[in-house]
C-alpha cells in the first residue's frame, strides 16, 4: 500500500524509503505471476537455466557434503544479481512492452559495470562462506561424510552433532541476513537509476531497517520457494522466475 509522500525517508542526495505494509511480500509475488505469466517464453528460458545450474550444483557436490550445503546457500546469496535479467523484463513490462529472452541481457549489458562491482562483491562473500562452510566441517569432524544422503543420516539425523547444526545456522544465518540486507534492492536500484554500488547497498540496509517484519517475511519466502526449487529442481523452473519478478516489486514498493 502506497504511504504518503510525508512520511518517507528523507536521506538528502539518496533514494526515498518508503514504509511498506507486512503483508506486502505477498502481494510482490501475485504481481510477479502477472509479468511471468505475460512474458512465459522469456521468463521459463531463465528457469530452464537456474534449473541447469540447480542441477549441475547437486550433481557436482553430492559427494562432498560440505561444498553441497554451501553451494546451495551461496545461491541464494548470489540470486540477486542472477536475477538481474528478470528485472529488466519486469522493468520493461511497466511500459507496456513484451520482450524476448535475449532483449532481457540489455539490463546486464547497460549497466555491466556497476552489476560487475556488486558481483564481485558477492563473490567475495560466498567464497569465504565455502572457507567458513569448510573450516566448521573440519572443527567438527565431520568432513569424513562421504555424500550428501550419508550426511542427512549421519549428521542430521544422528543427534549427535547438535553443536555443529546450531553453529552452522548460526554462522550461515548471520551472513545471510547481512548479504540479504545489502542486496535486497540493490540490482534493480542499480538497473533503474543512476547511482553508485555503495549508495546502493547503503539504500538496501535502510529499506531493510525501515520495514524489519515485511522484510523478515520476505526473506522467509524467499528461502522456502527457493528451498523448494532446489528439492523438485523442475519446480525451479517457476519458481525461480516468479522470485526474481516479485523482487522487482519490491524494489518499487519500498524505494521511491
Amino acid at each position: 500500500m502506497d504511504k504518503p509522500y510525508g512520511t518517507l525517508d528523507r536521506h538528502s542526495d539518496q533514494p526515498h524509503v518508503r514504509p511498506i505494509d507486512i503483508g506486502d511480500p505477498f502481494r510482490w509475488l501475485q504481481r510477479g505471476w502477472e509479468d511471468m505469466r505475460r512474458n512465459l517464453p522469456a521468463s521459463v528460458s531463465y528457469g530452464l537455466l537456474f534449473s541447469g545450474i540447480g542441477y549441475f550444483i547437486l550433481a557436482y557436490t553430492s559427494g562432498f557434503p560440505y561444498l553441497l550445503s554451501a553451494a546451495i546457500s551461496g545461491f541464494l546469496l548470489v540470486g540477486p544479481l542472477a536475477a538481474a535479467g528478470l528485472y529488466e523484463i519486469s522493468r520493461r513490462q511497466e511500459d507496456g512492452d513484451i520482450i524476448t529472452f535475449g532483449e532481457s541481457l540489455q539490463g546486464f549489458r547497460e549497466h555491466s559495470a556497476h552489476l560487475l562491482y556488486f558481483g564481485a562483491f558477492l563473490a567475495f562473500v560466498l567464497l569465504g562462506w565455502e572457507r567458513l562452510s569448510a573450516i566448521l566441517f573440519s572443527a567438527f569432524d565431520v568432513h569424513h561424510v562421504a555424500s550428501a544422503s550419508a550426511f542427512v543420516q549421519e549428521v542430521l539425523l544422528s543427534g549427535q552433532y547438535p553443536v555443529f547444526i546450531a553453529s552452522y545456522v548460526v554462522v550461515g544465518g548471520v551472513i545471510a541476513a547481512i548479504v540479504f540486507s545489502l542486496s535486497v534492492v540493490s540490482v534493480p536500484l542499480l538497473m533503474d537509476r543512476d547511482i553508485d554500488v555503495v549508495t546502493a547497498m547503503a539504500t538496501s540496509v535502510r529499506a531493510v531497517g525501515a520495514n524489519p517484519g515485511a522484510m523478515i517475511v520476505w526473506a522467509a519466502l524467499l528461502v522456502a520457494l527457493i528451498g523448494i526449487g532446489f528439492a523438485t529442481l523442475a519446480g525451479m523452473i517457476v519458481l525461480l522466475p516468479l522470485v526474481g519478478h516479485a523482487s522487482w516489486h519490491a524494489y518499487k514498493d519500498l524505494i521511491v
